[in-house]
């Protein structure tokens, strides 16, 4: 007999893109036992902290959106970071999950009693929430990772990363630098260079930087989308093609492919920049695709400014009021602004996390994080991950891995509803093999091709990427094989 909604509480830890859409399939589904808990005091993760100028998705609007919420009003082909919290917004109050929300309060421990098959949950209110499922969607791109430089907390002008950019902060006129050079960078060095008095750039690697094409869209096609659905759909199914189509450049570790990128790089870069000097450091030296690739039409065209300055020489000590590099030079500064990336946390759990026979998340993971098909880890039962380790994308948008997570969690809840089961367990033989073939594939690709990037773990293995197409996983974790399980009822 299927237990009755109230007999089976569902805990979704993180209310950003994954939380919201795990949320809503089990509203979809009549399952509406689910509480979700967010450490913030608003939903939107990512999109919520990051505010700096120019924060904007470097994946198409269309298909940086659910497939099951589509919004036919994105006003660019890359939607800015307002917007896509709005679109969130929209998302929690149309499907009614303010009522679920359990905000400012973050999980602090979870324990598996396997007598029962439920786990206890701790929050930081001191509060305990017993469940029979969590859904971990607590996100990698959340904690910001600040750089080990020394002199750093004595800078005494203004200090902030570009994921806690500080609003009350006006950069007008003042003497403004930038350490890194990645995908936060890229955006927010041309949308502050205009009004700054001075920008430098700390730079340690050049990067591979595409042409972003960004556009306005039509009022025209908005409504075009708003009353033919399907031709969104045919858009989205477009785009994400052809972002599979690029796949295999990015992906594989094969010189002759990379060329052709290569030289839209190096073209793309020829058009932007004049000086042959600026060229020259602007230009990597790494195989395409082994780091982030970004996109960007007004990145490169900032250095040919008169108030911005291209640094190269790596940083002996950060002082007071400026910047000391290893060649000597002093770069004075009013405002220092940090560009450097998230702490990705893929070596450990995000809290104490014990599951089966006093097993510990972080024990098991200390060599690196590891789980089936990014969602299940063996001795963890009813514990599944949204873009866990493995699952990111190199070359397209994380949602069409985090929608097929959402739907393989979602069919594992009804199998244990529809048969009343205490738990399902990975079996450990069929975790080792999947994550063996994983890391076999890892040697081929263009991430282990020499550069060092934070797809990597300190010992050099990758747990944050999927080694193959976004198609190829979609169709490796479309069904929920209760054999590969271990079922207790």
């Amino acid at each position: 007999m299927q237990p009755q909604a109230t007999d089976f509480p569902i805990a979704i830890i993180g209310a950003g893109f994954g939380g919201i859409g795990m949320a809503i399939r089990l509203k979809q589904a009549g399952i509406h036992s689910f509480t979700m808990f967010e450490r913030a005091g608003e939903i939107g993760g990512t999109w919520r902290d990051n505010v700096y100028p120019g924060a904007a998705c470097d994946v198409p609007s269309h298909v940086y959106s659910f497939s099951f919420e589509q919004n036919p009003g994105w006003s660019r082909g890359f939607a800015e970071s307002g917007e896509i919290q709005d679109y969130l917004l929209r998302c929690v109050e149309k499907h009614g999950l303010r009522e679920h929300l359990r905000l400012d309060t973050a999980i602090v421990d979870a324990r598996f009693d396997e007598a029962t098959g439920r786990w206890t949950l701790t929050t930081s209110r001191d509060e305990t929430f017993s469940a029979r499922v969590v859904i971990s969607a607590v996100g990698g791109l959340v904690d910001p990772a600040y750089p080990d430089i020394k002199g750093l907390q004595t800078f005494q002008g203004e200090l902030f990363h570009t994921a806690r950019w500080d609003r009350s902060c006006d950069l007008a006129g003042k003497r403004v630098g930038v350490i890194g050079t990645g995908a936060s960078a890229v955006q927010v060095v041309p949308s502050i260079a205009p009004e700054v008095g001075r920008l430098t750039v700390f730079q340690r690697t050049a990067a591979w930087v595409m042409p972003k094409r960004d556009r306005r869209i039509s009022e025209r096609t908005k409504r075009l989308f708003a009353r033919f659905p399907f031709v969104q759909r045919l858009v989205r199914w477009g785009l994400f093609a052809l972002s599979e189509a690029m796949g295999p450049m990015v992906i594989l570790d094969a010189p002759r492919l990379k060329r052709l990128p290569e030289r839209a790089s190096l073209r793309h870069l020829e058009k932007c920049v004049r000086d042959p000097e600026l060229r020259r450091k602007l230009t990597p030296h790494f195989q395409f695709g082994c780091k982030r690739i970004l996109i960007s039409d007004d990145y490169w065209p900032a250095f040919e400014r008169p108030n911005v300055e291209l640094v190269t020489e790596p940083i002996a000590e950060i002082r007071a009021d400026g910047i000391e590099t290893k060649d000597g030079a002093f770069h004075p500064l009013d405002a220092l602004v940090l560009a450097t990336g998230f702490a990705l946390g893929l070596a450990t759990a995000p809290f104490p996390v014990t599951g089966r026979g006093g097993r510990s998340l972080a024990e098991t993971w200390k060599r690196g994080a590891v789980a089936y098909k990014g969602v299940t880890v063996s001795g963890f039962p009813n514990w599944f991950m949204l873009m866990g380790p493995n699952t990111g994308p190199g070359h397209t948008s994380v949602l069409v891995y985090t929608e097929s997570q959402i739907g393989y969690a979602l069919q594992a809840i009804r199998k244990l509803m529809g048969e009343g089961l205490r738990f399902v367990d990975v079996r450990q033989p069929v975790q080792d093999r999947y994550n063996a073939g994983l890391q076999r594939r890892m040697k081929y690709t263009s991430w282990a091709s020499g550069c060092n990037s934070w797809y990597l773990d300190p010992d050099g293995g990758n747990h944050a990427l999927f080694p193959g197409f976004a198609s190829e996983y979609c169709l490796r974790i479309r069904r929920f094989e209760p054999r590969e399980y271990e079922i207790a009822r």
